[in-house]
C-alpha cells in the first residue's frame, strides 16, 4: 500500500498534538513567514496570496506573513536561516529546500482545473517566425532567449532537459543573449518583442491571460512539455509536531470542510488553485531523476573528461537513478 494516504486519512492525523521534543511549541510560536517564489511581481502575489494566509493566521492563532524575495534562492535561504518556516516551492526549489534549508514536502497543489500538475512552455510573439521547438533551436538565427530562474522548475530545469539537453544545444552558445527572470517577466519580454522567445508555464500564462490580457494576446505557444507534478508546500522540519499537524489540517480542510467553503474556494481559484492534497518528500523523485539524467549527459558531452573519468562518474549516477526507481516504484505499490 502506498505510503502517502488519501485526505481524510491525513486530515485525521495532523488532530494529533503531540509536541516534538527540542522544537518550539506552537503555544510559543507567535508568527509565521510563509515565503512564496517570485513568479511574477510581488505585488500580484500578495494580492492573490495574502487571503489565505489571513485565514491561515485565524486557523492557527499566529500571524502569518507573507515573505517575498527577488528570487527563488531568496526563499530557500530564508527556510535555511529559519526566516521562512513554510513555503510554497516549485518542485527543484522544493528539492533545494529539502536537501539545504532542513524542509519538508507536506501537501500538494492542485490545479483549479483538476490537473495533476501543469505543463513548461516556450512562448513567442505571436508575429514570430518561430512556430515549433525546432524553429527555436536554430542556432543561427541570432535570437534573444528568455530562461527561467535557475531554481525553476518548469522555467529552467525542464526545459533545460527536454528542450536543451536532449538536443545538445547550449544556450549560451547557441544564442545571441541568455537573460533569466520569472515567469510573468519573461512572458512580458516576449509580448513586447524584448526577447524572441522564453520559457514559461501553463499556471502562470493563465495567470497572465486573467491579469494583463492585452499581452497574453500577442503571445503563442510553440513548445508544451510532458506532465509536472504539481507544486508542493513545505516546512522546516523542526516545527514541532503539534504545529505541523495544525497546518497540515488546516490545508488539507480548506475548502473542503466548514462554513466558509464556497468562500474557501473562491479564495483558492484566485491563486488558480484547486483544494490542496497530501504529499511528501516522494514527490520530487521524478525531479531527482529529471536533473540526474541532466547531469548525466552533460558528463557524457563533456570533452575535457577521459573515458574512464565519464564511465566512473555515469557510474554514481546510475546508481543513484536505480536507488530513486526502486523508491518510487515503492512509494505507488
Amino acid at each position: 500500500m502506498s505510503k502517502t494516504t488519501n485526505w481524510l486519512a491525513a486530515t485525521a492525523l495532523a488532530t494529533a498534538t503531540v509536541v516534538a521534543a527540542g522544537t518550539v511549541s506552537a503555544e510559543e510560536m507567535k508568527e509565521i513567514n510563509f515565503g512564496i517564489i517570485s513568479t511574477e511581481s510581488s505585488q500580484n502575489l500578495r494580492k492573490a496570496w495574502e487571503p489565505l494566509l489571513e485565514d491561515m493566521g485565524e486557523e492557527l492563532g499566529v500571524k502569518v506573513n507573507a515573505f517575498f524575495a527577488p528570487d527563488y534562492a531568496g526563499i530557500i535561504e530564508g527556510m535555511r536561516f529559519d526566516k521562512v518556516q513554510v513555503a510554497w516551492y516549485g518542485n527543484k526549489s522544493a528539492m533545494e529546500a529539502v536537501d539545504r534549508a532542513n524542509g519538508e514536502v507536506f501537501v500538494q497543489t492542485v490545479d483549479v482545473s483538476g490537473n495533476p500538475g501543469y505543463w513548461s512552455l516556450l512562448l513567442a510573439h505571436k508575429d514570430s517566425p518561430i512556430n515549433s521547438l525546432e524553429d527555436a533551436l536554430k542556432c543561427d538565427a541570432g535570437y534573444n532567449f528568455g530562461n527561467g530562474d535557475p531554481n525553476s522548475t518548469s522555467g529552467f530545469l525542464v526545459p533545460s532537459y527536454y528542450v536543451f539537453a536532449q538536443n545538445n544545444v547550449d544556450p549560451k552558445t547557441c544564442y545571441k543573449r541568455v537573460v533569466n527572470a520569472n515567469h510573468e517577466t519573461n512572458a512580458l519580454a516576449v509580448a513586447n518583442k524584448r526577447v524572441d522567445f522564453a520559457t514559461n508555464n501553463t499556471e502562470s500564462l493563465s495567470r497572465i491571460e486573467q491579469n494583463n490580457p492585452d499581452a497574453f494576446k500577442d503571445i503563442k505557444i510553440v513548445w508544451k512539455s510532458p506532465l509536472i507534478p504539481s507544486d508542493p508546500l513545505v516546512w522546516r522540519k523542526d516545527l514541532s509536531d503539534d504545529m505541523k499537524a495544525r497546518i497540515k489540517s488546516f490545508f488539507l480542510s480548506y475548502g473542503r470542510l466548514g462554513d466558509n467553503i464556497e468562500e474557501e474556494l473562491e479564495i483558492l481559484a484566485g491563486i488558480q488553485l484547486a483544494p490542496f492534497k497530501d504529499s511528501s518528500n516522494a514527490q520530487l523523485y521524478p525531479i531527482r531523476q529529471l536533473q540526474l539524467f541532466r547531469d548525466r549527459t552533460r558528463i557524457q558531452n563533456d570533452e575535457r573528461l577521459s573515458a574512464a573519468e565519464k564511465a566512473e562518474r555515469t557510474a554514481v549516477i546510475d546508481a543513484e537513478l536505480e536507488r530513486l526507481k526502486i523508491l518510487a516504484a515503492a512509494e505507488t505499490s
